[in-house]
């Protein structure tokens, strides 16, 4: 039976070797492979590598590389690893693979570039294993949901729903926008407040809930009315705004913000029995005036408070934008940008509608003016109909 070291020289003499200085250009054009322990890799690793430990490597690199032909530069602390790792590879079918004799080691000691990852400690770890072990995610996308920021107006219906499971999910920063106060009636279906806290700040219940839920979260309160004299202060610095407001005004105006900062908006509306979700990204598909150049009459449009509103229904819509937002944070699958989903909760049915950006629209068309924040205080009911008859509102 041949020795550890007649077993690595025999590996070395089948696979490809390239030394640090030769694989320093191919830093952000090949793929580099870090093969080393958690801890190592914590203490410092090569820019952009993809993080597998060597005892983990069959099982999940045909998931983080599913293209077998890519360029593969294979390292570990001193080349032994890699090597070995290397030879796994082309035995799984990867073609183009090269191991880095010298290891990080060698890499480092030379002054090449490297960074100190930012990374989950054990009990992020554990709190999101689910996330990690899907390969889309994995720790780097938990550590970029840790280090997002989401903005939610509104702590109500839709708000309830979405905050809790973007708090669930890891996002960092939650900034909440509602200066109302919890009131007997919202309880049908704003389940981020309970019994104890009626008469209570809404946006203060709200912290109180999620920051129990997931301590890694910040909850950042603004108890103030959303108009012109503050919707670019505060919306500044979010990667994503959740919109779960119930008027006019404030859509119009939220609509011209997120224009000017460039930021999306995940949209959700809800009405008696029915709930519409779409995405909102700046100048890449339609804007809220590309859907709704102008407001309806007041009397096709009641309102929830006239109308009712079942109480599961936003537990549904909140969900999804809640959904749609961490797509947009982490780049995942296809966003509803462009698109329209309306839920029918009696008929049990989804529809997607496909909602084009309007060259001619004023706020986002190619002739548009500079956009002006203003108030829409004229438009006060918190509905719309849409094209097709269903309703935005809730």
């Amino acid at each position: 039976m041949p020795s550890f070291r007649e077993l690595l020289a025999q590996t070395k003499t089948t696979i490809n070797e390239i030394s640090a200085a030769d694989a320093e250009p191919k830093v952000g054009d090949a793929t580099f492979l870090d093969v080393r322990e958690q801890d190592e890799y914590d203490a410092g690793t090569i820019p952009g590598s993809i993080f597998i430990p060597r005892g983990h490597l069959e099982s999940q690199v045909e998931n983080k590389i599913p293209n077998r032909d890519a360029e593969l530069v294979v390292y570990c602390a001193g080349g032994v690893r890699s090597a070995f790792a290397a030879r796994t590879l082309e035995d799984l079918g990867y073609t183009n693979v090269t191991s880095m004799a010298g290891g990080f080691g060698q890499w480092k000691n030379e002054g090449r570039p490297w960074i100190t990852p930012a990374v989950l400690n054990a009990e992020q770890r554990d709190r999101y294993k689910r996330h990690i072990l899907l390969p889309e995610i994995g720790e780097s996308g938990q550590q970029q949901l840790l280090e997002s920021k989401v903005l939610l107006l509104g702590a109500g219906g839709l708000g309830s729903p979405a905050a809790l499971y973007l708090a669930a999910a890891g996002v960092g920063t939650l900034g909440i926008v509602d200066m109302d106060v919890v009131d007997a009636s919202n309880l049908q279906r704003q389940i981020l407040h309970n019994m104890d806290r009626i008469g209570e700040r809404k946006v203060d219940s709200a912290k109180k809930t999620l920051t129990l839920l997931n301590p890694d979260v910040n909850v950042v309160t603004h108890d103030v009315r959303f108009g012109a004299d503050n919707v670019l202060d505060i919306i500044d610095g979010y990667d994503v705004v959740l919109d779960g407001t119930d008027n006019f005004p404030t859509r119009y105006l939220l609509n011209d913000a997120s224009l000017v900062k460039k930021i999306p908006v995940a949209h959700g509306s809800i009405f008696r029995f029915e709930g519409q979700v779409t995405v909102f990204k700046p100048y890449e598909g339609p804007c809220y005036r590309c859907l709704l150049p102008e407001p309806p009459p007041p009397e096709l449009a009641p309102s929830c408070a006239e109308a009712g509103v079942l109480g599961v229904l936003p537990g549904i819509i909140g969900s999804i934008q809640a959904l749609e937002t961490i797509k947009l944070l982490l780049d995942l699958g296809d966003p509803l940008i462009g698109r329209l989903l309306a839920y029918d909760a009696l008929e049990q049915s989804f529809r997607t509608f496909k909602v084009r950006r309007d060259p001619t629209c004023p706020a986002c068309g190619e002739n548009a003016g500079e956009i002006v924040i203003a108030e829409y205080d004229q438009h006060c009911l918190p509905h719309a109909v849409l094209a097709d008859g269903s309703v935005l509102t809730h």
